[in-house]
This record gives structure tokens, C-alpha cells and sequence, in this order.
């Protein structure tokens, strides 16, 4: 037992270190618009199929958590421990100019708990959206010999994560249901700076800071037929509320100069500054339909489709002038043989998947669409207890946001995904062992 206490110590702490840096660092214009870049709510396991969550129940004798649908939560009969990191290599590409970065963070850190033989709780934290840009453009204005070159610098930073406590429940023998409460933080913090090239010049800033916080409810529903041969179909839903968050506004417009260098020296004034102007947000409703087919211990199939209401997303019950969103994912698993005692590679879960987004931006009216092909491991590790299983899941998306014509920048990443997976039978006393 002392081991477990150990384990619940560093999931702790993980979650600690997850909410006070939950901000996670990227490179992407294209998070400058709503909330950011949205995050899924799924783990290596599911997103190596595509990110299919809907109709995700269990495949084999391994609790995965299932967060995007709380009604899976019900299958949960061992304590689960999940926690993982992510990393990123993008590419940002125009018709002239390319750039490259890379990223990585924590991701997530999940538990889960059986309280009764049909239904379990769970608790985790994990990035709902992740904002992160820096870009420059360059003009002239004016004319003859007062003609001057002026920069007009974009940066923002910052981005909100999600902490939710979640119960499934299933009733008789088919049909599930679940729900999350969310707690959603974070800061969303952007400037606009306009410079001039010579020194001495007066140049100004304008930095807004939305500090975002409150709570959000996210819900699900399976049902699943038995077609015999250990083989079923499992339809889902899941949803999310049009919930109203808390916003702290804070704006501050600057004037500074530069010197011979070319250093930002401190501001000379400040024109305005607003603090903590306290508003709200209201989140869209968000709809996810999906199913699986899927052999006990063998293979699984799965197509999710999901739309939201981002048209209707508002602050100060101000729309902010984006889409509504529209997707899918395709996706399956499969293991050759999860019993076989020679052959290691025999009981790896092998995934693949592919997913579709047009996502709420819209810019030089073109629609931004992503699409991604995506792999993914299950690598089951040693365990020296009879009821412990211990697993690695990795998955890695290859994807495209945007493209270059019309005055767009493409983003071409790579997202790698790692997580550790701990199944247990905690909090029961063996007479024997």
C-alpha cells in the first residue's frame, strides 16, 4: 500500500505542476483567433485512432479513460492512473517564406476510481486551448522625403487548462451515462505594437490580458449491442454546455521608445489602462456523435462526428466573429494476439486513424481547414503483481492547418504524444498474498 500512496503523492503533485504551468508554449498564428488552438479532450490511446472517443468503451481487460465521454466511465473496474507528455515540430510556410519550431510540455495527468461493480469516478487536468504567436508586418507610410518604415508587431501567449471530476453509471446491461464538472483557467494574453525604424521614434503598444475562470459541464451517453463471437457495436454521444465563464480584462495602451540597439526602453506613458474589468463569456454548445465495432481482445473500428456552435461564442455578449465548427475522425486498433506468452510484438496494440476539422477561423474568406493521418502504439509493460497492468501508449499525428494561397500561412506539424498507464486494484485488503 505504501507504493500506492506513493503513486497518488506524484499524481498529486503532477497535477499541481500541470495547473500552475498549464499554460503550454506554441507557434501557431492561427491560436490568435477565439480561445486559441482547442485541444481535444482524449488521451494517446484514443488520438493515435483518429482522436474517436464517442463510441470508445473497452476493447480488452485495460481501464483506459475516456474523458471526452464521462459514460464510459462505467467500465472502469481497476484504480487507473494516466499521465503523459506531448510535444510539437510545425512548420509555418507562406508563398516565400518558411519557419520551424518545436514544443513540448506535460499533457495530462487522469485517475480513475470504481466505487460500485457498474461505475467509477474520475478526476484529472489537461489543456483545453493553447495560444502562442509572434509575427511582424512591415509597411511604409507617408510620402516623399517623409516616408517612413513601420513594423507592426503581433505577439500573444498563454492559454486555458481544464480540471474536471467526472462519474459514469451503467444501467442494466447496455446503456451508460456519465457527466464531467469542469473548472476552466487561464490567461489569454495578446499585444499589438506599431514601431518606427528610427530611433528617438515614439512607438505604442496595446496588450490586452483576459484572465478566464469558471465552471463548464461536459456529458455522455453509450449503449451497446452484443453480437455475439465477443464481438459488439457501442453507439455514443457526448456533449458540452453553452456554460457562462468568469473574465478579468485588464488593457494597457503604452508609449515607449527604442534605443541605437534597437532595445525597448521603459514606457514614457501610459494612454489608458483598464483593470480587472469584470464581464463573461459564454461557451458554445458542442455535439459529438460516434460508434465502434470492435472483436473483446482483438481489434476495434470506430468513426466519430462532431459540430459545434463556436458562431455563438461571445464576451461581453460580443460574438466574436467565427465559425461554426464541423469534423470527423476515423479510426481502429488492432492486437494479433493479447494471450500469446512468445512474441512480445504479438500483444502491442497497433492504431491508426484519420481526422477532418474545419475549424471556427475564417480569414480572406477561406474557411481554415486541419486534417491529420495518425499512429500510435499500445506497449504493454512488465508487471509483477497479479493485479497490476502497466502500459506505454504513444501516438504521433502528421497534419496540415491552412494552406498557402490567397494570402494564408499553412502549417504543416507533427504532434508526438507519450503516456504511462498504471491499472490497479487499490483500497482492498487480500487475506492472502
Amino acid at each position: 500500500m505504501n507504493n500506492k500512496i506513493k503513486y497518488v503523492y506524484v499524481a498529486c503533485m503532477l497535477i499541481f505542476s500541470l495547473g500552475a504551468h498549464a499554460q503550454t508554449t506554441v507557434q501557431s498564428p492561427y491560436s490568435k483567433f477565439g480561445l486559441g488552438n482547442l485541444r481535444d479532450a482524449v488521451l494517446p490511446q484514443q488520438r493515435a485512432m483518429g482522436g474517436i472517443s464517442a463510441g470508445v468503451f473497452r476493447s480488452s481487460y485495460i481501464n483506459n479513460i475516456n474523458m471526452q465521454n464521462p459514460a464510459s466511465y462505467a467500465g472502469i473496474n481497476l484504480t487507473t492512473l494516466d499521465i503523459g507528455v506531448s510535444g510539437s515540430i510545425t512548420q509555418l510556410k507562406t508563398s516565400s517564406l518558411s519557419e520551424n519550431s518545436f514544443n513540448s510540455s506535460l499533457n495530462h495527468v487522469a485517475m480513475a476510481f470504481p466505487v460500485t461493480r457498474k461505475s467509477a469516478l474520475s478526476i484529472g487536468i489537461l489543456p483545453y486551448s493553447e495560444l502562442g504567436y509572434d509575427f511582424k508586418n512591415t509597411t511604409t507610410v507617408g510620402a516623399g522625403t517623409s516616408l517612413k518604415t513601420v513594423d507592426y508587431l503581433y505577439n500573444g501567449e498563454g492559454g486555458l487548462s481544464k480540471a474536471y471530476l467526472g462519474y459514469g453509471l451503467q444501467f442494466g446491461d447496455h446503456f451508460r451515462l456519465g457527466a464531467n464538472v469542469e473548472y476552466l483557467f487561464g490567461n489569454l494574453i495578446q499585444s499589438r505594437s506599431t514601431e518606427y525604424a528610427d530611433a528617438g521614434a515614439i512607438n505604442s503598444r496595446d496588450q490586452l490580458k483576459n484572465s478566464i475562470y469558471g465552471l463548464n459541464y461536459s456529458y455522455g451517453a453509450q449503449y451497446d449491442f452484443n453480437l455475439g463471437n465477443k464481438k459488439s457495436l457501442v453507439l455514443g454521444y457526448s456533449g458540452s454546455s453553452n456554460a457562462k465563464l468568469n473574465v478579468e480584462k485588464s488593457r494597457y495602451v503604452t508609449i515607449y521608445h527604442k534605443d541605437q540597439q534597437g532595445n525597448e526602453l521603459s514606457a514614457i506613458d501610459t494612454l489608458s489602462a483598464t483593470e480587472n474589468a469584470k464581464t463573461k463569456l459564454k461557451l458554445p454548445l458542442v455535439h459529438n456523435f460516434g460508434f465502434t465495432l470492435q472483436k473483446e481482445n482483438k481489434w476495434l473500428l470506430g468513426a466519430d462526428y462532431r459540430m459545434g456552435k463556436w458562431s455563438e461564442m461571445s464576451i461581453d455578449n460580443t460574438v466574436q466573429n467565427l465559425q461554426d465548427t464541423y469534423g470527423f475522425s476515423v479510426g481502429g486498433q488492432f492486437t494479433p494476439d493479447l494471450s500469446a506468452i512468445n512474441g512480445y510484438f504479438k500483444r502491442v496494440d497497433y492504431r491508426l486513424g484519420f481526422s477532418y476539422d474545419k475549424t471556427y477561423i475564417n480569414m480572406n474568406n477561406e474557411d481554415v481547414k486541419q486534417m491529420a493521418v495518425t499512429v500510435g502504439l499500445g506497449l504493454p509493460l512488465a508487471s509483477y503483481a497479479r493485479s497490476s497492468f502497466y502500459k506505454m501508449n504513444v501516438a504521433a499525428e502528421i497534419g496540415r492547418r491552412g494552406k498557402i494561397n490567397n494570402g494564408l500561412i499553412q502549417e504543416r506539424y507533427v504532434n508526438f504524444h507519450l503516456s504511462f498507464m498504471l491499472n490497479d486494484r487499490w483500497f482492498q485488503r487480500f487475506r492472502f498474498d
